[in-house]
């Protein structure tokens, strides 16, 4: 299901989108009509909107959007794209009218198996924004994905740890949850887990992992996943604490749509 404010979205519609890939979206996880975090998601598209194309826009009028499409019973993954179909390449300086894409997919059950993810020297073009544009994320995945990893780590020519290719990263070791402090996408699991569990934000290097009891991943889709393996660097999936975090997580109230 894909809708454009309110209605069917045209294949002329999609084509700026798919040309140009400039704009920015949000992925969200609808649990029985509520979604954890929607303020923090309506947010993210406002300030991303002010950014990519200088404009506001009306939350209330998105929510109506995610709620024509959202079940109310059941889960499932709900992408609000916000993007201007007339953008031209030769112009980006005139998209000043952004428009609204909604598409919905069924929603993975929790939790997922754990990951092995290889690190890779990257970081994201401005990456406070959560943009549409993923070629490099997604070429870096892949490659992952062809060395036997299930996914890419950032880090910087020091290894110094950012974030994962659509996840932010967190770690345990042993007595605190740690946030890198990296430049990375301000996920929207991760800020309800701050605020939810005590944590300290220090940088954290690949050099140091060998402190470390236990890494996760956290996203809307995936809420709080383990992370088995960095390079070769083995951590405990079946450490308590991710149970842990996952039952803060599951425990904070979704918000109606």
């Amino acid at each position: 299901m894909a809708e454009l404010d309110g209605r069917p979205v045209t294949v002329d519609e999609l084509q700026a989108l798919a040309l140009t890939n400039y704009g920015s979206f949000t992925s969200l996880r609808v649990d029985d009509g509520r979604v954890r975090g929607l303020a923090l998601h309506l947010e993210r598209l406002t300030r991303d909107s002010r950014i990519l194309f200088g404009v506001d826009l009306d939350q209330g009028h998105i929510r109506s959007l995610v709620r024509r499409v959202a079940p109310r019973v059941g889960a499932a993954t709900i992408r609000v794209t916000v993007f201007d179909p007339e953008t031209d390449l030769g112009h980006p300086s005139h998209a000043d009218n952004p428009r609204i894409l909604v598409t919905q997919r069924s929603a993975g059950v929790l939790p997922l198996p754990p990951l092995s993810v290889q690190s890779t020297v990257y970081r994201r073009e401005v990456p406070h924004v959560k943009s549409v544009g993923l070629f490099a994320s997604l070429h870096h995945r892949r490659t992952a994905q062809l060395r036997a990893f299930d996914d890419a780590l950032f880090v910087d020519e020091d290894g110094v740890i950012s974030e994962g290719v659509t996840w932010n990263i967190g770690f345990y070791d042993g007595n605190r949850i740690i946030w890198p402090t990296a430049a990375a996408l301000p996920g929207i699991t991760m800020l309800l887990l701050q605020d939810a569990y005590q944590h300290i934000d220090i940088p954290v290097t690949l050099s140091g992992l060998s402190t470390m009891q236990a890494a996760f991943a956290t996203n809307a889709a995936i809420g709080v996943r383990a992370i088995a393996r960095i390079d070769n660097t083995k951590l405990a999936a079946d450490h308590p604490i991710l149970d842990i975090l996952r039952t803060e997580y599951l425990d904070i109230p979704g918000e109606q749509i």
